[in-house]
């Protein structure tokens, strides 16, 4: 599974990294960064959680 954060949608909730922080950090202003843009096994569910609960929909999961 493949990720991608799409930067100009992300404020800054913190929900990926707080969800996922194997896969999600944040940057010097609050906002996502993405540390695992390819992920199997047991994070392909948390990367799947963080993509739902991102409020501005940043993070896009592709199969």
């Amino acid at each position: 599974m493949k990720l991608r954060v799409l930067a100009d949608r992300c404020t800054g909730h913190g929900r990926c990294y707080d969800l996922a922080p194997e896969l999600f950090d944040e940057d010097e202003d609050g906002h996502c960064r993405l540390l695992v843009p390819v992920v199997s096994g047991d994070l392909e569910a948390k990367a799947r959680v963080a993509a739902q609960n991102c409020p501005e929909e940043a993070i896009v999961v592709s199969d």
